[in-house]
């Protein structure tokens, strides 16, 4: 099947990534636009471990102010000064400077909650599900645990613009789209609501 310039631009635009790889995704959707962005979302996540072990040496600092009341400052690393400079790359850091600011979370990755939050949220719920069936209350208990911390998780967290993608999502795309390594260094949220 022949792929015309014109939906591969369609595609393109839709995406963000190299017009390559918008052409081999439709050409395996035969030029379903729809089936090509799922087949990119599905490619993504490979690309993103392919590249997880490089080395972070650049990156790009952006904040978000709202209101005068609320800010936050996040500093989102990549591989090159080349990708850093990026103004699509500058453009994602800054939105998720602004979903820090929206939903203050409260740790990067599931990794670095710390096992203290983990055992006083295990000893809530281990309560809440005590009249339940033994053989149910491992598959509850990891649910309520998962849902407890996905809002504090920032990589977790539903992006605030898109709520069909998370933070991770945005990252793994980024990455797909830059072809290089992306990753949330650090973050700080900022109130002066107290």
């Amino acid at each position: 099947m022949e792929i015309s310039t014109d939906i591969v631009k369609v595609l393109r635009d839709r995406t963000g990534i190299s017009i390559m790889q918008c052409k081999k995704a439709l050409e395996e959707a035969r030029g379903d636009v729809d089936q090509a962005v799922v087949i990119l979302r599905k490619r993504s996540g490979a690309t993103a471990d392919k590249k997880a072990d490089r080395e972070l040496g650049a990156g790009a600092v952006a904040s978000y102010i709202h209101d005068g009341t609320i800010g936050a400052i996040v500093l989102l690393s990549c591989e090159t000064d080349f990708v850093g400079r990026n103004p699509d790359f500058v453009a994602l850091a800054r939105e998720i400077a602004m979903q820090v600011a929206a939903t203050n979370p409260a740790y990067r990755s599931v990794e670095e909650i710390p096992e203290a939050a983990r055992a006083s949220a295990l000893a809530v719920f281990e309560k809440e599900i005590a009249g339940k069936p033994e053989a149910m209350r491992e598959k509850i208990l990891a649910g309520k645990l998962e849902s407890y911390f996905k809002e504090q998780v920032l990589l977790d967290q539903p992006h605030i613009k898109d709520d069909t993608k998370t933070v991770r999502d945005l990252i793994t795309e980024a990455v797909q789209k830059f072809g290089e390594r992306i990753e949330i260094t650090s973050f700080v949220r900022y109130s002066a609501r107290g």
